[in-house]
């Protein structure tokens, strides 16, 4: 029988910013939250009391709206530039339906991806793979305790679902709104998701 790790792995998206609210891509651009986004950072450290946690390594994206998210949640947090936004290289600032509008598709980032822009742009494959290292350096933490992360949207979906050893692209079937919470954990030696979006 495998060891399992007894901690649990808590994901928390940082909070609304002008282009989240607004539906526009935000991978590399560092915004600043809204004020609606400082209080959704501020009311996510009453969900994390919640969890009676056992904190024992909080990481953060490097962007501005995941570090001020931590802070304002209480959380001591290290930064890890792998858990950064999807790099949208074209796409970056732009809705969904611009980008549909554009192309005259039904274009999805999960399945059609991104065009070069300003910067070259991320496969899902490339965001997973950050994803993994991140999941490979909190492994030893989870033997002790639990583990915060602190990022982004569609990066975090992506992590959901390399945690649950899918495809990335199953990310794509889990939403995670502004400055909420997943929870992942393990069903005896199987990984899985204890709570989402909560």
């Amino acid at each position: 029988m495998p060891d399992i790790p007894a901690g649990r792995l808590i994901l928390l998206r940082h909070g609304e910013t002008q282009w989240s609210r607004d539906g526009r891509h935000t991978g590399t651009t560092d915004l600043p939250l809204t004020e609606r986004g400082r209080a959704q950072a501020t009311e996510a450290a009453d969900r994390l009391a919640a969890l009676d946690l056992d904190i024992v390594l909080v990481l953060t994206s490097g962007l501005e709206r995941a570090r001020v998210t931590a802070e304002l949640a209480g959380l001591a947090a290290q930064v890890d530039e792998d858990l950064r936004e999807w790099d949208y290289g074209g796409y970056e600032g732009r809705s969904t339906a611009d980008i549909r509008a554009e192309t005259g598709t039904d274009w999805d980032v999960f399945r059609d991806g991104v065009i070069p822009g300003k910067t070259p742009g991320e496969s899902v494959e490339e965001v997973a793979a950050r994803a993994s290292r991140v999941i490979a350096r909190v492994q030893p933490h989870l033997a002790r305790g639990d583990v915060v992360l602190v990022g982004h949207g569609h990066t975090s979906r992506i992590l959901g679902s390399v945690w649950l050893r899918t495809e990335p692209r199953f990310g794509a079937q889990l939403t995670l709104d502004a400055s909420r919470l997943a929870v992942l954990g393990h069903h005896r030696e199987d990984p899985c998701i204890i709570s989402w979006n909560c």
